[in-house]
């Protein structure tokens, strides 16, 4: 040993497989952890399938297959039978002019005879009004509970209550677009006319939207018939909303609402029901059994008439159907035939299935 080195301390035999282990452990932790944040990190890629493989797309569900979709304004396939009934239903009526129009908006089915005639729209064009005033609910230009006053300008005869009020009363938006259709108000559908910007600005929003026969050129009641609308306007201004190509679901579920409130139901639910062989003074609760569902609008100035509707099916379908006919004043055959139409969609769509 050499002089002045102090000498090498005896090593433990036991010590060295014991670090080793610490080694160990520590490096075990370590990559412990790296791994758990590593997959925590690539759980949502794993999720999808695999690291760099785009996630699976699910199959969108289709009309037909169980889906409960909106549907669209889009006629597909004519129902040329059905078609064909109503063209025979005009035409043993010589001196009445008809027009007809439904289309299934889960399928695209369609009738149709002479769809885009204008008539005169009488009230059906209060459809239209409501779509257009909702609209610009939806668009903040108008508040829900807005006071529109009365004036000697928008006072209409026949139909509604209001009219009978003092110049100067406001009516509250909501009033005025629900007694318009509950009780076919005039003087409430004068009142949106002027709000929605008079006559020419409301023409101009209708053909916007896709229905160029339907133009107000008068204030209600019109009684000449110079309003005009066609079956196919009146049955897309409803397929628009109940599509949701316009308005949000909040105004969609306004639009039911009101459209529920209408009383006369003597066109096409009455037509409805008398195509499955029966006869009620209050159509709309014998429907029910049948699940079938209406909100429609009717008009009748005397020379014409008509009803625009929305149908809910047996089969959870929707339809959205318009008749209208003008003939002699007052003949108690325009408003049977557009029972008579109506009835022979009944046989098609509900007995037929």
């Amino acid at each position: 040993m050499s002089a002045g080195r102090p000498p090498r301390p005896r090593s433990n035999p036991w010590l060295r497989p014991v670090v080793l282990v610490l080694r160990l452990i520590v490096l075990g932790v370590g990559l412990g952890v790296i791994v758990g944040t590593s997959l925590k990190l690539l759980e949502p890629r794993l999720v999808q399938g695999a690291v760099g493989t785009p996630a699976p797309q699910l199959p969108v569900k289709k009309p037909g297959t169980g889906a409960m979709a909106l549907g669209r304004f889009e006629p597909r396939q004519e129902l040329t039978g059905l078609s064909q009934q109503w063209t025979r239903l005009a035409a043993a009526q010589k001196d009445l002019t008809a027009s007809g129009f439904l289309l299934v908006l889960d399928d695209g089915r369609f009738a149709q005879l002479q769809p885009d005639l204008p008539l005169p729209a009488a009230s059906s064009i209060k459809v239209p009004i409501l779509l257009a005033g909702l609209e610009d609910l939806d668009g903040g230009k108008l508040r829900w509970n807005e006071p529109m006053p009365l004036t000697k300008e928008v006072v209409g005869g026949g139909a509604g209550w209001m009219a009978n009020k003092p110049l100067g009363t406001r009516f509250p938006f909501f009033e005025a677009a629900t007694e318009m259709i509950r009780v076919s108000d005039n003087t409430a559908t004068n009142l949106l006319i002027r709000r929605l910007g008079g006559k020419t600005t409301l023409n101009t929003h209708f053909r916007s939207l896709g229905l160029p026969a339907t133009v107000v050129n008068n204030w209600l009641p019109d009684l000449d018939g110079t309003n005009t609308t066609s079956s196919r306007d009146l049955a897309r201004s409803i397929a628009l909303v109940d599509t949701g190509d316009k308005l949000t679901p909040r105004a969609r579920d306004l639009f039911r609402e009101i459209m529920a409130t209408s009383r006369t139901n003597t066109l096409i639910p009455l037509g409805l029901l008398m195509g499955m062989g029966k006869d009620s003074s209050d159509p709309d609760s014998e429907l029910l059994p049948f699940g079938i569902t209406v909100y429609n609008k009717t008009g009748d100035i005397g020379i014409a008439y008509a009803d625009a509707a929305l149908i809910q099916l047996p089969n959870g379908q929707r339809a959205v159907a318009a008749f209208m006919v003008k003939g002699p004043f007052n003949d108690p055959r325009s408003a049977e035939l557009i029972r008579a139409m109506a009835g022979a969609v009944s046989k098609t769509l509900v007995k037929g299935r």
